[in-house]
């Protein structure tokens, strides 16, 4: 019963991955008229997920055997970080906090972790390192392009061309799909990772079925953020989506070779905010989008661990106390970034009335 709840839920979860966050990666095509029609999009998208994934089974052993030991893996253990995983996606949905399904996961298997004792540090500090690092490598690497681009046009060395833009089109599309490889490579890992650290199936054989239910959850579900995002980033010019999705799909590939489970909308998001800097200098970051992205490093980990932590000590180890505590902690949790993010909200509408009556 376990094994085919265990099963039900990874392959529920890959799905909701494909539709929320690996359909985003060709948001930039789509919305900027690359991609002609929505369908054509989710079935290129879907396409290079597949192929992605495919390539995943180091990020799939991280997360399935390099974080907790083996010997406290079990198939009720792969239930309580899926559980724990998708229930946080689920109660962040409804509060509107968009979180990241590599570090909700991540946090699960920490959680458990921790209720056992039993944890792979060094392999803990060098993916939160990496969580670091990458964003901030990313913000700097379009900051700095975009800052040489802009001295290059003062310049008139790079004037607008019309019969550059077919090129733009083609260039755009295919750092879509590079991006989207790279999501699969990375993000199945956070569906069959804990069903492979528990030995309900093998790491290649993972990697396929992963693979076909995050491309399905794309194609099936993704229409809705696909829209969103591409009407968000039409303000991007075409040559700004390129260096985006490559700059993005570039880090989360390199790090997927080496089983690093990596964020990829947070390495998007600063992407984003090192071309707004350099277009706009420092007035991006008082933007909410700069704390909307701390709050989603923070608390994603850390809420889907005590979650975990919490169904570890009720389930198994017979510890209501400790289980009432964490749920208690939980709620805590969300209230206070309930209340930030109202406070935020507010700050910005005093902001804007101040402005205009100025």
């Amino acid at each position: 019963m376990f094994t085919t709840i265990a099963i039900i839920i990874a392959l529920f979860f890959a799905m909701n991955i494909g539709a929320s966050g690996a359909a985003a990666t060709m948001g930039v095509a789509y919305g900027s008229g690359a991609i002609k029609t929505k369908r054509t999009a989710l079935l290129i998208c879907s396409l290079f997920i597949l192929l992605g994934s495919y390539f995943g089974t180091e990020v799939v052993k991280t997360i399935g055997s390099g974080i907790i030991p083996e010997g406290i893996a079990s198939v009720k253990i792969a239930v309580i970080i899926l559980l724990a995983a998708t229930s946080t996606l689920f109660f962040a949905n409804l509060m509107g906090i968009p979180l990241s399904t590599s570090e909700v996961t991540v946090g699960a298997v920490v959680g458990v972790g921790v209720a056992y004792q039993a944890l792979y540090m060094d392999s803990i500090l060098k993916i939160v390192f990496f969580w670091v690092f990458v964003p901030v490598f990313s913000f700097f690497i379009t900051y700095i392009i975009r800052k040489w681009i802009m001295t290059q046009k003062r310049r008139e060395k790079f004037g607008e061309k019309q019969g550059r833009e077919k090129y733009l089109v083609v260039f755009l599309l295919v750092a879509g799909c590079f991006e989207a490889f790279s999501a699969g490579m990375n993000n199945v890992a956070n569906a069959v990772g804990p069903l492979v650290g528990s030995g309900v199936i093998g790491p290649s054989f993972g990697v396929i079925v992963g693979g076909v239910f995050i491309a399905l959850g794309a194609l099936l579900l993704g229409g809705r953020v696909l829209e969103t995002n591409g009407k968000k980033i039409t303000t991007l010019s075409k040559g700004e989506g390129i260096m985006i999705s490559l700059t993005g799909g570039g880090l989360v590939f390199v790090a997927s070779l080496f089983g690093l489970p990596i964020p990829l909308t947070q390495v998007t998001t600063s992407s984003i905010i090192g071309v707004g800097t350099a277009k706009q200098g420092a007035g991006i970051w008082q933007k909410s989008i700069v704390f909307q992205m701390v709050k989603v490093w923070v608390v994603s980990p850390i809420f889907s661990l005590m979650i975990s932590y919490g169904l570890v000590k009720l389930t198994i180890q017979d510890d209501w106390y400790s289980f009432f505590v964490i749920i208690i902690c939980c709620l805590a949790t969300l209230g206070t970034v309930s209340l930030a993010q109202n406070s935020s909200k507010k700050k910005l509408k005093v902001t804007s009335a101040e402005r205009t009556t100025l």
